[in-house]
């Protein structure tokens, strides 16, 4: 039977929040943002392992207060993460090890249902890189660098890219060792499909997410987490 592995990312100093605990680490609803994540991988049946990526600083609280605290059985490795979230996605690939299947999540993305999981895990034999994304609603604009509308995008095309983006574990491990041994590349790495397209020209499906699975950013963001969180 294959094996799928989720690596959950909370090495991020989440500057933006304009607070002095790490956003991934905030209060939400009396647990920890972190914790509903890593909650949503445990309960899924189809997930048996668990890696966790923290800042290396976080690593005693994290198996304390939340591994040990909520009584956590499928996290099997807390490990640091990197100076860039792709070095801490790197750092989690190469804990994850024997695994078939891998399943790469921010933390700070704590809306996460198990329908989500249940569409991503259906396709991933059959397309071997999926991310979870939803249709933008809004007239995406392209801006030149003194603020004036140069291009309106077509918006049927654009797509709002989220977590969890899940790949061949060889094939995206691959990648990953490809890329780090580049000293520069030509294009800024923001997510995990952009290493997989850049390294390997792979082919991503995209697969329903939901309007629901934000990423906590700001802090009007943990209010709406707290308002969908009672509806999952």
């Amino acid at each position: 039977m294959d094996k799928y592995t989720a690596v959950v990312l909370a090495a991020g100093a989440g500057s933006r929040m304009h607070s002095k605990t790490k956003k991934q680490y905030l209060m939400l609803k009396g647990k920890p943002v972190l914790y509903y994540s890593l909650a949503a991988f445990e309960k899924h049946p189809g997930i048996g392992e668990i890696i966790l990526v923290c800042g290396e600083e976080d690593i005693s609280w994290c198996r304390q207060e939340i591994v040990v605290k909520f009584a956590f059985q499928k996290i099997k490795k807390i490990i640091p993460g990197g100076r860039e979230r792709y070095h801490s996605v790197y750092e989690g690939l190469k804990a994850a090890g024997s695994c078939d299947w891998v399943l790469i999540h921010d933390g700070a993305r704590p809306v996460l249902d198990q329908e989500i999981l249940d569409r991503v895990l259906a396709a991933l034999p059959r397309y071997r890189a999926c991310v979870a994304a939803v249709p933008v609603k809004d007239t995406i604009k392209r801006g030149d660098s003194r603020g004036f509308v140069t291009e309106t995008l077509p918006r049927e095309e654009l797509w709002t890219i989220q977590t969890p983006q899940a790949f061949s574990y060889r094939e995206i491990l691959d990648a990953y060792e490809k890329l780090m041994e580049q000293k520069e590349t030509q294009v800024k790495i923001t997510d995990d499909a952009m290493v997989a397209e850049y390294i390997h020209g792979t082919k991503v499906k995209l697969i329903e997410g939901s309007y629901k699975n934000i990423k906590i950013t700001t802090p009007e963001d943990m209010e709406l987490a707290a308002v969908y969180l009672r509806e999952i």
